[in-house]
């Protein structure tokens, strides 16, 4: 399903329509049922954790290159992360632009770890079944605004390689600022130490393999707020949501001091907001 609003500047000046798709939640659309591919060029744009502020010049530029921007939702309890890409193009845009809007496809989230990668694997290829068909019904210049950067714990290059299998695509990636260099400067700090790696992992992750041994581990992806189970008084956390937007909260501390503040204020966040985007840092005091 897919609507298309016609904007100048931000403002809607046309209606839009709609198409169904068949496919049950657990069965994957085969991708490669497509005619030609209406859109000539496409721009994948990394436009930051959330602040119009933090888009590059260089993500401007590809902005207004693009006619026709391509953007997934995920229903209106997410609504806002909808609003968030639209405010960014009304700040930035100064030409007339089409907004296409591709329904999310519903994703199963309770599955053990051994079924993770699988039912993964066939969200993306539903995803990218619903992002050719939109690129093949829309002529222009496209572009799809990522949150964060493309190249990290995003699916968007992924869907797009399967398209371009198919339906080979003139794509350009455009970095963004990553919520891990958003946390890192909101809290003041450097990710690590000198001259020292730092882990960026998931709390799925950090669930099964626990916190690495002598290195500041950045967490995203956390829905089950995997820091309660690292163990130990000598654990600080940096902790950060919603960052680069008007609810933006900031937290830090020894984990075990903060730890019972933090879910609640995180509890708190997301009944008012029906959703939560979050990210921390651990560091294990050096004794």
């Amino acid at each position: 399903m897919w609507a298309t609003l016609r904007r100048r500047r931000g403002r809607a000046v046309g209606a839009g329509f709609r198409a169904d798709h068949g496919a049950s939640t657990r069965e994957p659309l085969v991708v490669g049922v497509w005619q030609a591919c209406g859109v000539r060029k496409l721009y994948v744009i990394g436009i930051g954790a959330g602040d119009p502020e933090q888009v590059t010049v260089q993500a401007v530029n590809a902005m207004r290159r693009a006619e026709v921007f391509f953007v997934i939702g995920k229903g209106e309890a997410k609504r806002e992360l909808v609003e968030v890409r639209t405010a960014i193009l009304a700040a930035h845009m100064d030409r007339e632009y089409r907004i296409v809007e591709i329904v999310d496809p519903p994703r199963e989230r309770t599955v053990g770890d051994g079924e993770y990668r699988d039912v993964v694997l066939d969200w993306h290829a539903r995803r990218a079944a619903l992002l050719g068909e939109a690129f093949a019904g829309h002529d222009g210049v496209g572009a799809i605004l990522v949150w964060g950067d493309p190249a990290l714990y995003d699916s968007t290059l992924r869907m797009i390689e399967r398209v371009d299998a198919v339906m080979p695509l003139d794509y350009e990636v455009i970095p963004g600022v990553t919520s891990a260099q958003a946390l890192a400067a909101r809290h003041r700090i450097v990710l690590h130490e000198i001259g020292e790696p730092v882990h960026i992992t998931t709390g799925r992750r950090l669930r099964e393999e626990g916190l690495a041994p002598g290195v500041p581990t950045v967490v995203m992806l956390d829905g089950e707020t995997s820091f309660t189970g690292v163990p130990g008084d000598d654990v600080h956390i940096w902790w950060g949501a919603y960052l680069g937007m008007p609810d933006e909260e900031l937290i830090e501390g020894p984990l075990r001091a903060v730890e019972s503040r933090i879910l609640q204020r995180r509890n708190e966040l997301r009944e008012q907001k029906g959703w939560i985007m979050d990210i921390y840092l651990l560091r294990r005091d050096v004794g």
